[in-house]
């Protein structure tokens, strides 16, 4: 796997295609050793995520151990050729998600997916939307992101007893990587990846951005318009821009 390293983050150079069958080879693979080591942890790496990581030790940490990081978003692709390295394309996890939930049901892959995270309600919607989109897919638990520490080991013992493959978390960053690196030594899925907001948008409880803001890269002002609450998290982008030319310059 090539990696290059973005302000202190190792982000593959996959294309979405690399990426879904990288992760379908773990999830196949990861049976034989179900239980005798830990599953991977995927992390879909933004513009946002990396900045944060530069102030946050625990979440760097988290990051540099991962078995995948994958370039999630227009900043993270620029930042890559800004710094003088190939980046094929961006691999969002929203896209990501549906690419691993299309080919799921398949016999050559067959795997099962546990949806944690969100509002009460939320993740259910979620798996009714993947059933309906991708028949035969097998989403064999949900649990919402509402709980305390005391209930952790039950939602751990609920993911195992589910026989899930894939595990989606989104419990919002860095919550969610923090969360699947402390238990990664006791989950028995073969791989988990944090996922934020996807299943608010596969449930209809969050809506994406156009497709053409999707191209034009626009997509954190509609998330912006949508939740003017995160208007606040805009100063990680330009932060992370002078950040990226100082270390070009470097």
């Amino acid at each position: 796997m090539k990696t290059v390293d973005i302000l202190g983050v190792p982000v593959a150079t996959y294309t979405m295609k690399e990426a879904r069958d990288t992760i379908a080879r773990q999830l196949k693979d990861g049976r034989k050793t179900r239980g005798e080591k830990a599953p991977w942890l995927v992390a879909t790496a933004n513009a946002e995520m990396i900045m944060m990581a530069t102030g946050n030790p625990a979440l760097m940490e988290v990051l540099n151990g991962a078995d995948l990081v994958v370039p999630d978003g227009a900043g993270t692709v620029w930042a890559a050729h800004e710094l003088g390295y190939r980046m094929p394309e961006r691999v969002a996890g929203y896209d990501l998600v549906q690419e691993l939930l299309k080919i799921a049901p398949a016999k050559e892959n067959g795997f099962k997916v546990f949806f944690f995270g969100s509002a009460p309600g939320v993740a259910e919607g979620a798996k009714a939307k993947a059933e309906a989109l991708y028949p035969g897919v097998q989403v064999v638990g949900c649990h919402n992101g509402f709980f305390s520490e005391a209930d952790e080991q039950e939602i751990v013992r609920e993911i195992n007893d589910s026989g899930a493959d894939l595990l989606l978390c989104a419990l919002g960053v860095p919550k969610q990587e923090l969360w699947i690196r402390k238990y990664l030594p006791e989950l028995k899925v073969s791989a988990a990846i944090g996922v934020g907001g996807t299943l608010d948008v596969m449930a209809g409880t969050m809506k994406r951005a156009p497709l053409w803001m999707q191209k034009a890269k626009l997509e954190w002002a509609y998330r912006v318009i949508l939740q003017p609450s995160r208007i606040g998290r805009l100063a990680a982008l330009p932060r992370f821009v002078l950040a990226v030319k100082r270390a070009k310059r470097r």
